[in-house]
C-alpha cells in the first residue's frame, strides 16, 4: 500500500508518500512565511493561490527523489478540514483530480486527526491508549485516544489557542511572522520573572484553556512605557514560560484524571523547546512518558496527512472506492465527530 498525502488547510504546502510495510518514504514541504510576513498574518486568498502554484511541482519533485511513480499509487490522500476553505480547496481538487484520472480512492483527513497520530511516526512510538496535547495556532486540546478514530475530548481552548497566543503577543512585541518562533527565540536571551503575568484558568479545576487574558496583559505592559532590548527580552521569556506553564499543568493533570500513564504532544506548539523540556522533566515523576513527533513533523506537512489516510485504510473493513468529481470541504470540523464514523 502506497500513499500519496496532500496537506494544504493553511499556509504550509506539504506532499509525501507513506507505504505500509516501509514507512515513510519521504516528504516535502513549502512554508509561506515570507509571503504573509509583510502582512503580519495569513491572507487566505494568497495561501490559496499559493498552494495552487506549488503542490504538482512539489508532488513531482518528491515522486522522483523516492523512486516512485503515479502507477504504484493505492491511494491519494488530502487534508479536507479543518482549516481555510479556500486553501482545503486546493488540495481537495488536486487530489480528487489525480486520484479520478488515477482511477484510485481519494482520502478526506482531518487535520487534528492526523496531528494525534503523528508521533506514531517516530521511534519510539507511543500506544493506545494514551493522552494527546494538541497545540497550534488554531487549536488547544487535550483528548483521550483509544485508538484510531476513538477519541473522547477532555479539554479544549475557550478563547485563543495557545500557537494563537505566541502569535499575537509577538506582534505586540513588534517581532515578525510568524510570531511563535521568533518570540521563542528572543525568550532564549531572557529570563522569566522580571514581568509577572497571569496563568489564564491554570487552577479551574478543569482541562480547559484560556490564553485571551494573557494577551491583554501583555497589551496593558506595553503601553504603559517603551521597553528596552532587555525588558523585551524578559517579557518574552515571561510570555512563553506562562503558556508553558498552563499546557503542562493542563496535560499532567489530563494523565492523573484519566490514569493513563502516556502523553503526546502535537501541533505547531508541540515544537517548542521550552515546552518540551518542561514536560520531559515532570511527567516522570508521575509515572508518565511523553511522545513528539519530529520537529518537522509538527507544523503541518503531507506525512501525517499520508499516515492517517494509512492508518484508517489498514483498520477499515470497507473496500474504498475509486474517486468521483464530486468533492467538499470541512473548514470547521469537531475531532470527536470522527468517533461517528467507520474506522
Amino acid at each position: 500500500m502506497l500513499v500519496l498525502g496532500i496537506e494544504t488547510s493553511c499556509d504550509e504546502t506539504g506532499v509525501a508518500l507513506y507505504h505500509g510495510e516501509r514507512g515513510l518514504l519521504g516528504h516535502t514541504l513549502y512554508t509561506q512565511a515570507t509571503l504573509h510576513s509583510p502582512y503580519g498574518g495569513v491572507v487566505p486568498e494568497l495561501a490559496s493561490r499559493d498552494h495552487i502554484r506549488r503542490v504538482l511541482p512539489l508532488t513531482r519533485e518528491l515522486m522522483a527523489q523516492c523512486g516512485c511513480s503515479l502507477d504504484e499509487l493505492s491511494a491519494i490522500a488530502y487534508t479536507q478540514g479543518p482549516g481555510l476553505a479556500g486553501a482545503l480547496l486546493v488540495g481537495t481538487a488536486i487530489g480528487h483530480g489525480l486520484a479520478y484520472a488515477l482511477g484510485l480512492p481519494a482520502l478526506a483527513v482531518h487535520h487534528m486527526e492526523a496531528h494525534l497520530l503523528s508521533p506514531l511516526l517516530a521511534s519510539p512510538a507511543p500506544r493506545f491508549p494514551f493522552v494527546a496535547l494538541l497545540a497550534s495556532g488554531g487549536h488547544t486540546e487535550l483528548v483521550r485516544v483509544e485508538g484510531v478514530g476513538r477519541y473522547e475530548l477532555l479539554g479544549e481552548t475557550v478563547d485563543d489557542a495557545a500557537g494563537e497566543a505566541f502569535d499575537k503577543t509577538a506582534k505586540l512585541l513588534g517581532l515578525g511572522y510568524p510570531g511563535g518562533p521568533a518570540l521563542a527565540k528572543l525568550a532564549e536571551q531572557g529570563r522569566p520573572g522580571r514581568f509577572r503575568l497571569p496563568r489564564p484558568m491554570r487552577a479551574s479545576g478543569d482541562l480547559n484553556f484560556s490564553f485571551s487574558g494573557l494577551k491583554t496583559a501583555v497589551l496593558t505592559l506595553v503601553r504603559e512605557r517603551p521597553l528596552e532590548a532587555a525588558a523585551r527580552a524578559d517579557l518574552a521569556a515571561e510570555i512563553e514560560a506562562a503558556i508553558v506553564d498552563v499546557l503542562a499543568a493542563k496535560a499532567l493533570a489530563a494523565l492523573d484524571e484519566t490514569g493513563l500513564t502516556q502523553l503526546v504532544v502535537a501541533g505547531g506548539v508541540g515544537a517548542n523547546r521550552s515546552l518540551r523540556a518542561r514536560l520531559s522533566a515532570d511527567a516522570p515523576k508521575r509515572g508518565g512518558t511523553v511522545f513528539y513527533p519530529a520537529p518537522e513533523l509538527c507544523t503541518d506537512n503531507g506525512a501525517m496527512i499520508a499516515f492517517a489516510a494509512a492508518k484508517r485504510l489498514e483498520q477499515s473493513s470497507l473496500i474504498p472506492q475509486p474517486s468521483s468529481l464530486e468533492f467538499t470541504v470541512r473548514p470547521r470540523w469537531a475531532l470527536e465527530s470522527l468517533a461517528s464514523q467507520p474506522a
